[in-house]
């Protein structure tokens, strides 16, 4: 699971909070706060993963489907030698 980026929590508290009208500003600290920590609990309930975990993944599935595709042909090759079918 990744690590909670808390910069864009912040971000998005911020924004949410700065968009309260004028006559509840005076709640707005408390209100950003509690922003924060729904936020944070709801993106800790997910099973997300960074973007550079997520490109390692990617390039790892795509060895392994070239690996596999090459098998297949070899096995392919094989079984023509041999006079089988599939």
């Amino acid at each position: 699971m990744m690590k909670m980026n808390h910069k864009i929590i912040d971000d998005m508290a911020n924004k949410i909070s700065s968009s309260v009208p004028q006559g509840f500003k005076s709640l707005a600290g408390e209100f950003e706060n509690n922003c924060k920590s729904v936020l944070k609990a709801s993106f800790e309930k997910l099973d997300l993963v960074t973007r550079e975990e997520f490109d390692i993944q990617k390039e790892v599935l795509l060895k392994t489907r070239k690996k596999l595709e090459d098998l297949e042909k070899k096995l392919d090759a094989l079984l023509q030698e041999s006079g089988d079918d599939k």
